[in-house]
């Protein structure tokens, strides 16, 4: 049994009692640090809506009742992903967890009702369309400047955003945290030093070599070295907003790199609800398959540690080449 605080603070030194202190609020911090932010902000929204949904129907949230799940589980399956449905149990086992209470998630009778939901909808996930290389050639060509006239920096901005996310294979949120710090230029291209992701929470870090392109317009390097001398940014973070007087200001999020491929996209004609910032890590992994890059060669450069995941990628590049069996019958 633990012993209460009044007595310890009775039985321990104030000191060390101060020490023991400051030891649980590092321990808070790190215990929170354990997951990504991301992860926890969902989980959060997710436990909101949960036990928004239990108030509304007069029915305890914590701890929650496997029959309570259930009920939960049904009044969302029509209207939600099962993708979003999995990530809600998740949230609701963890809030138990934490409490100190075994997860209603694990009850027969929430599982059953599960297993049945995923067998009538599916467990596939409709993910947004890759931005293939042909697809970011058209943009990078669109926001080129007329003959005599000089680029925009915010258009130097957003092509270097496509052609260095593309190139990379980076997760928005990777591209983004990027500083001048991160580069390396070279001979033959330029080294982005990554200190941390999605799969790299303990910040590791790895080395991706960025190559020069085959085309001065696409060439990844140039585009960002175009960018950074005309924006004057010696140091800290790469990508950064721009005012409609095109001053720079603060780091650049996640949600503006999806904005800015979504805009870009659109001026070339395709359906801009269906690309979004993955599309260009995406379209980097069916490209480069559909040119014929091995599996490890694109895990290198994406940095996928779920062969299983990246697999999606190559058989969609793959839907049309030599293993296309209409395609070699000679039609």
């Amino acid at each position: 049994m633990s012993t209460p605080p009044t007595e310890l603070a009775r039985t321990v030194p104030s000191p060390q009692l101060a020490h023991l202190e400051q030891v649980a609020d590092r321990v808070r911090d790190y215990a929170a640090a354990a997951r990504a932010p991301n992860t926890v902000r969902a989980y959060r929204s997710d436990w909101k809506d949960f036990t928004t949904w239990c108030s509304s129907a007069g029915l305890q949230a914590l701890p929650a009742s496997g029959d309570t799940v259930a009920l939960y589980l049904a009044s969302l399956a029509e209207t939600h992903k099962t993708a979003t449905l999995q990530r809600r149990i998740s949230a609701i086992a963890q809030a138990h967890k934490l409490a100190g209470h075994e997860s209603p998630t694990a009850s027969p009778k929430a599982r059953m009702v599960w297993a049945g939901i995923r067998r009538t909808h599916g467990t596939a996930q409709e993910g947004k369309a890759p931005a293939l290389v042909e697809d970011i050639r058209a943009m990078v060509r669109v926001m080129a400047p007329r003959r005599g006239k000089d680029w925009r920096l915010l258009d130097l901005r957003d092509r270097a955003i496509l052609l260095l996310g593309f190139a990379g294979g980076f997760r928005r949120s990777e591209l983004v945290g990027l500083d001048v710090e991160d580069l390396q230029i070279s001979r033959a291209g330029v080294v982005v030093r990554l200190r941390r992701s999605k799969t790299d929470q303990e910040g590791q870090g790895r080395k991706i070599g960025i190559p020069r392109g085959q085309l001065a317009e696409t060439c990844p390097m140039g585009a960002l070295q175009a960018y950074l001398q005309q924006a004057g940014i010696d140091s800290g973070a790469i990508f950064r907003g721009i005012n409609r007087h095109g001053q720079l200001q603060g780091r650049l999020s996640g949600e503006a790199v999806a904005l800015v491929v979504k805009r870009r996209v659109e001026a070339i004609g395709l359906d801009p609800d269906q690309f979004a910032g993955h599309s260009l890590r995406a379209g980097l992994a069916t490209s480069a398959a559909t040119a014929g890059a091995s599996e490890r060669a694109i895990a290198n450069q994406t940095g996928h540690k779920s062969m299983l995941i990246l697999r999606r990628y190559i058989r969609d590049g793959e839907l049309f080449g030599a293993g296309n069996a209409a395609a070699v019958a000679g039609l």
